[in-house]
C-alpha cells in the first residue's frame, strides 16, 4: 500500500510512523485510519527484522488532535455505531501487536488522539503536550476504546473526570495519573521512545511478544491471564532463547537471542 497520511522511517528495525496532515492538526480521518489499519493488520506482522514501533505527530503542536470532525456530519445514524467499531478494530490490532509500540506524544493528543496513544503499549510524551478526552462537548462519548482504556490507565474516579468534564491535563499530570510513562524536553519525545525500545530489543524477542499478550489479557475476560502466564512460561523454556539465556547468564555473557 502507497501511504498517503503516514511516514514510515525504519532504521535498525526500529520504525518510526509519523502521522502525516499538520496543517490538520494530524486529525484522524478516514483514509488515516486506513492506513493504520493496513499497516499494522498486513504489513508490519510481515516485516523481515521489524524490531519496534514508535507512532508520533508531524509538527510541534500535535499527535493528533482528535479524530477529523468534517467526516462527522456525512454519518447516518446507523453507521455511526460502525464507525466506532472500526476504529476500535484497528486500535486492537496496536495494542495487540507483538512488537513492542510506543507513543511519543509531541504536542496534542485529544479525542482519537488521546485513544491512539493508549493504544499503545508505553507512551513518552514531551512537556507540552497535552492530554484529553473531549468529545462530550460534542455530545458523544470516545468511541475508539478510550472509555476503557483510560480507566484501565488512571482508574476509574480520574478517568471519569477527565472524560465528563473534557478538560485537557498536562504532561506532567498525565505523568502522576499513570497515563504516559515519561516526560521529556520538548522535540525529544521520539529519541526517548527510541532509548526504552532499544533497551526491550536487547531481551528476547519471543519473551517480549508473551510479555504483551500475556499482560493484555488481564482485561480480556474471555482468557484466564494466570492459565496463559504458566502455559506461556513452560512453552518458552522450549526455546532456543531460553537456552541462550540462561547459558549466557551462566557464562557471565551478553546473550545472542535469535528470535527462535
Amino acid at each position: 500500500m502507497i501511504y498517503k497520511n503516514l511516514l514510515l522511517d525504519n532504521k535498525d528495525g526500529i520504525i518510526v510512523l509519523t502521522i502525516s496532515r499538520e496543517k490538520a492538526m494530524n486529525a484522524l480521518n478516514q483514509q488515516t485510519m486506513s492506513e493504520l489499519e493496513h499497516f499494522f493488520g498486513k504489513d508490519a506482522p510481515k516485516m523481515v527484522g521489524l524490531r519496534g514501533i514508535i507512532i508520533t505527530g508531524a509538527g510541534e503542536k500535535a499527535f493528533v488532535a482528535g479524530a477529523d470532525i468534517s467526516e462527522f456530519a456525512a454519518f447516518k445514524n446507523e453507521d455511526a455505531g460502525l464507525y466506532s467499531k472500526r476504529g476500535q478494530d484497528i486500535f486492537f490490532l496496536i495494542e495487540n501487536s507483538t512488537k513492542p509500540v510506543i507513543a511519543a506524544v509531541n504536542g496534542f493528543a485529544l479525542g482519537g488522539g488521546c485513544e491512539l496513544a493508549m493504544a499503545c503499549h508505553l507512551r513518552v510524551a514531551s512537556e507540552n503536550a497535552k492530554f484529553g478526552l473531549p468529545e462530550v462537548g460534542l455530545g458523544i462519548i470516545p468511541g475508539y476504546g478510550g472509555t476503557q482504556r483510560l480507566v484501565q490507565l488512571v482508574g476509574k474516579g480520574r478517568a471519569l473526570e477527565m472524560m465528563m468534564t473534557g478538560e485537557m491535563i498536562d504532561a506532567n499530570t498525565a505523568l502522576q495519573f499513570g497515563l504516559i510513562n515519561h516526560v521529556t524536553p520538548k522535540g525529544e519525545a521520539v529519541a526517548k521512545a527510541k532509548m526504552i525500545l532499544n533497551k526491550i530489543i536487547q531481551k528476547a524477542p519471543i519473551a517480549i511478544s508473551v510479555v504483551i499478550e500475556t499482560a493484555n489479557a488481564v482485561f480480556n475476560e474471555k482468557v484466564n491471564g494466570f492459565e496463559q502466564e504458566y502455559k506461556s512460561f513452560g512453552k518458552l523454556t522450549k526455546s532456543n532463547d531460553f537456552r541462550e539465556g540462561a547459558q549466557a547468564f551462566l557464562e557471565k555473557r551478553k546473550a545472542n537471542f535469535t528470535g527462535q
